[in-house]
């Protein structure tokens, strides 16, 4: 069998040489146009023709000047050349307009652990010209209408015209207060709700996945608290009024509850950074939202 030959292989700053070469007619002068050693000049020169496999410039009492093969890739270098310089003007240009107000939506709680999480610290390293606006609501905010740049949000994506990029699993479980197990006893099943005062969100939230959930495993059970938020659950659960859903990332790091029930395969979702296609390429909203998407570790600790 013969063995498939791989393409040469280079980094720009070899072909920065090539050309600095070319301009100067020597290793001197490419060094201080370049302001490196001529060495560095030599070195990667070499480099550049054995991935070529032919010399690219020769000697002459003069200086420097290319070969046949040199004169051939000149045009392809000055190509490349172009593009890179237009690239970093491009870049330039981004980095210089990403300043401004980005307004992200998100549950209140995730707010709290994500500035205790030094990940907003990180991104205002990078970005001190962009400032960071949460936009709290359980509730779903039309990015379309602008209502907010970017949304942090688990579930089902039902504007499909939404850009969107995972970055956590969204867990959830069944929770009580150590008070109420220690008064009234735990759940052992998921059927044994039916038998247990409930916790859960109000008439304004019947979609969301855990209200139609609690409606299908345990219809007759008595609700004793309902909320229009996460953070609502989490306090009437704590108060030990009752039993009731909660994401693990909250109610595992409350000592004074309990998981008694899942994790709950039927509540797990996917957690998502959203933007409209429009706002995704505005350089404020695309700096946070492309360093959001770097920051999957961070946020998986956070939210899972």
């Amino acid at each position: 069998m013969h063995k498939v030959q791989k393409a040469p292989s280079f980094d720009w700053d070899d072909l920065r040489v090539l050309l600095a070469v070319a301009r100067e007619g020597s290793t001197n002068s490419a060094g201080r146009a370049l302001k490196v050693d001529p060495s560095t000049i030599h070195r990667r020169m070499s480099g550049l023709e054995r991935a070529f496999g032919a010399r690219l410039v020769e000697r002459h009492p003069a200086g420097y000047r290319l070969t046949a093969v040199g004169r051939d890739v000149l045009p392809y270098a000055e190509q490349v050349e172009t593009a890179v310089q237009a690239f970093e003007l491009r870049l330039d240009d981004a980095q210089r307009h990403a300043h401004g107000v980005v307004r992200v939506t998100c549950p209140e709680p995730l707010v709290y652990l994500i500035r205790q999480s030094g990940l907003l610290e990180r991104f205002h390293a990078l970005h001190p010209g962009v400032t960071v606006q949460f936009v709290m609501s359980d509730q779903y905010l039309d990015l379309a209408k602008g209502e907010a740049d970017i949304a942090l949000r688990s579930g089902n994506v039902d504007d499909e015209a939404l850009v969107g990029r995972k970055i956590a699993d969204s867990v959830w479980a069944v929770y009580a207060s150590r008070d109420y197990i220690a008064r009234a006893g735990r759940p052992e099943r998921v059927e044994d709700l039916m038998q247990h005062p409930l916790v859960g969100f109000d008439e304004s939230m019947t979609q969301h996945r855990v209200a139609r959930w609690l409606q299908r495993v345990a219809p007759d059970a008595r609700v004793v608290a309902r909320n229009t938020s996460v953070l609502g659950l989490l306090y009437a659960v704590k108060s030990g009024v009752g039993v009731g859903p909660l994401p693990t990332a909250l109610g595992d790091r409350d000592d004074q509850l309990v998981r008694v029930l899942g994790p709950l395969a039927e509540l797990s979702r996917i957690w998502r950074a959203l933007a409209h296609p429009d706002a995704r390429h505005v350089p404020r909203v695309a700096a946070f939202f492309d360093f959001v998407c770097t920051e999957t570790e961070t946020l998986q600790a956070i939210l899972a």
